[in-house]
């Protein structure tokens, strides 16, 4: 499968632009600018970005709190995101809630689950529905070991197994369950085993190396559009950094690190860039001043976005109680009659 120069160019503006947004959004974190936890996904761009890739218009993505690159991919802005770490009142979830935990409807965006494994049930409902439309929709979300532990994703596989839901199930490899090392965390040689008791189609593939991520997601997505079942893919990578902003990351050793370090997927596509002619250092210098512009205007207009007004009515937290009984005698009124 060969990916277009054309394609190869967006991949890689992609990637850049989740590091370059996230080393602002560390920025703004350390000023104390933003509100709650920053969750990067420093040396995982390329399973992120490449996964998502692979969709179409009309499909759905669920991430998880390290999928900063899949939700630019499906089409969230910068600025938004910044909006919603500043928990501004123009942010997608209006103040309600932080970094990735908020919905794009329109573009097929939906926030993570807190409870890890969760959202494999929650797409393979999506999907359902979907089919009752007789809509072809494929469904995307992420796990990491840890996640792969929990009842929820057990049973989530298991039902979209038996359904044959087209559902895309991304393993996220990154070697770390927190700070419980993956074999610690888990005994299976390979997540993808775990595919294997329930039916389901899987592969593996190097998360650092963009192009083979994209090419496998496509041959998982096609997998399931075309009835077969979900698709459990996966991706080797490794977390560069502690599991949020305040983990110093004590456990991890510092040969391991610099190892990953030196397979950065970043500087591992520009090699392939370079030698294949597609984008030359000219070029890609281009696009990382752009997107440095447009990320420069994006903050600006992050911190001049207004903070959110305390609603003594909590509206959009919890149900209007006076509605809910007006349904309900008018309900009865009318079964009575």
């Amino acid at each position: 499968m060969t990916i277009p120069p054309e394609d190869q160019k967006a991949l890689y503006r992609h990637l850049l632009l989740t590091r370059l947004l996230e080393e602002r959004m560390v920025s703004l974190y350390r000023q104390g600018k933003t509100t709650g936890g920053l969750y990067r996904c420093l040396g995982q761009e390329a399973t992120a970005v490449g996964t998502a890739f692979a969709l179409e218009e009309g499909d759905l993505l669920i991430p998880v709190i390290r999928d900063l690159g899949a939700t630019l991919v499906r089409g969230a802005q910068p600025v938004e995101i910044l909006r919603q770490m500043m928990t501004k009142a123009d942010a997608p979830a209006q103040g309600r809630e932080g970094f990735l935990h908020f919905c794009l409807p329109e573009k097929g965006l939906y926030s993570g689950i807190a409870m890890l494994g969760t959202a494999v049930s929650v797409l393979s409902g999506m999907v359902l529905a979907d089919r009752f439309l007789g809509k072809k929709t494929v469904g995307m979300t992420y796990l990491g070991e840890g996640g792969t532990s929990t009842g929820a994703f057990h049973e989530g596989i298991n039902f979209a197994s038996v359904q044959k839901l087209p559902v895309v199930v991304i393993l996220e490899f990154n070697r770390y369950s927190y700070s419980t090392p993956s074999e610690m965390q888990c005994a299976a040689a390979t997540l993808a085993d775990k595919a294997v008791g329930y039916g389901v189609a899987s592969a593996i593939v190097d998360g650092n190396d963009v192009l083979a991520v994209v090419e496998a997601a496509r041959r998982a997505v096609a997998h399931a559009r075309e009835g077969r079942g979900p698709f459990l893919l996966e991706c080797k990578t490794y977390r560069r950094k502690g599991h949020a902003e305040h983990d110093g990351q004590a456990y991890v050793d510092v040969e391991e690190l610099a190892e990953w370090t030196r397979r950065d997927p970043i500087a591992h596509f520009e090699r392939e860039l370079d030698a294949s002619g597609v984008m030359d250092p000219a070029d890609r210098a281009a696009v990382h001043a752009e997107i440095d512009a447009d990320l420069d205007a994006a903050v600006a207009e992050a911190e001049a976005s207004p903070a959110p007004v305390a609603d003594p009515q909590f509206r959009g937290v919890r149900a209007d109680e006076e509605a809910i009984v007006r349904r309900r005698r008018e309900t009865f009124v009318g079964g009575l009659a």
